[in-house]
C-alpha cells in the first residue's frame, strides 16, 4: 500500500550494516520540496552512520519508481525565488548522494522520470527491473533537466543524454538503460530483483568500509564543482518554469 500523505513519506530500516531509505509519494512517487529537503538530510546523516556501510534507495509500491518533480509544485511556483528553491530541491539530494561516504544502490522498481532518472544516475550502482522505462520529459512541458544532466550525462555520456531528452515524449525500455551504463542489471521480475538485490548488498556489507568510502571518491572524480554548478542550474531552470510557455504546458499537462 503507497502513502497517502501529500508531502510523501521517507522510511530508512537499519539491518546488518545496510540502510535502505524508501521514499513514497502518492503521485507515482513524485518529489514534493518538503521530501526532497527530507531525503538529503537523511542522507547526510547516514553517510557519517558508523554502523552502516551500504544503503539502498528504493520507492514504494511495485508501479512508477519515481515520476520526478510534483506537477501540483511545479504549477504553484510564482517568482524566481520559489523556482529556485524548488529546483535547488534536486540539486541538494545529488550532492549528498555524491558526498555521501557510503555507497548507495539503487532499486528501480518501474516508470521513472526526469528528477527519477537523475536520482537513479546518482546511485552507484542499480538493479531494475525490465519495467524501468526512463523518459526525461522536461522539454515538453517547457524546462530542461538542467540540474540533473550532470549526474545523468557522468552515467550515460553526452550523445545518449541528447537522444533521452531531445525525445521527450519517448519512453527508452530498461534494457537501454542498461546499455547505456544507467542500469547495472536488468532482471525479468521484481521478485528475481529483490533476490539478487539482497544477494549482492549483503555480500557488499561485508567489505571494509573505508576500502568502499576511498574508492567512492574516486568514482566521483571531477564531480567537485557540482555543489555551484547544480545551484546555478536550479536557478536557471526557475526562471523557465516562469514563462508563459511553461504555464501553458503544465495545465495542458494536468488537464
Amino acid at each position: 500500500m503507497g502513502t497517502k500523505r501529500e508531502n510523501g513519506s521517507l522510511y530508512t530500516k537499519i539491518e546488518h550494516k545496510v540502510a535502505t531509505v524508501e521514499f513514497g509519494h502518492p503521485a507515482s512517487n513524485s518529489f514534493v520540496a518538503e521530501l526532497l529537503d527530507r531525503l538529503t538530510d537523511e542522507l547526510n546523516k547516514l553517510s557519517e552512520n558508523q554502523d552502516i556501510t551500504v544503503i539502498v534507495l528504493k520507492s514504494e509500491g511495485d508501479k512508477a519508481f519515481c515520476g520526478g518533480a510534483s506537477f501540483d509544485e511545479l504549477m504553484a511556483i510564482t517568482d524566481l525565488d520559489e523556482g529556485k528553491v524548488f529546483f535547488s530541491g534536486f540539486a541538494k539530494v545529488i550532492n549528498a548522494m555524491r558526498n555521501c561516504k557510503k555507497i548507495i544502490i539503487g532499486r528501480v522498481q518501474g516508470k521513472t522520470v526526469g528528477g527519477g532518472v537523475g536520482l537513479a544516475s546518482a546511485c552507484d550502482y542499480v538493479f531494475a527491473s525490465v519495467n524501468a522505462s526512463i523518459r526525461l520529459s522536461e522539454l515538453s512541458i517547457g524546462i530542461a533537466p538542467l540540474v540533473i544532466a550532470p549526474a545523468v550525462e557522468r552515467k550515460i555520456g553526452k550523445a545518449a543524454l541528447a537522444e533521452m531528452s531531445l525525445s521527450p515524449t519517448e519512453w527508452k525500455n530498461a534494457y537501454w538503460g542498461k546499455e547505456k551504463g544507467l542500469f547495472a542489471k536488468v532482471f525479468s521480475s521484481q521478485k528475481e530483483l529483490d533476490k539478487e538485490l539482497e544477494f549482492f548488498v549483503q555480500k557488499l556489507s561485508t567489505y571494509n568500509p573505508d576500502a568502499l568510502s576511498e574508492w567512492k571518491k574516486v568514482l566521483w572524480e571531477g564531480t567537485e564543482n557540482w555543489g555551484q554548478l547544480l545551484s546555478e542550474r536550479a536557478a536557471i531552470t526557475g526562471t523557465l518554469v516562469l514563462s508563459e510557455f511553461t504555464k501553458n504546458a503544465l495545465s495542458k499537462f494536468k488537464k
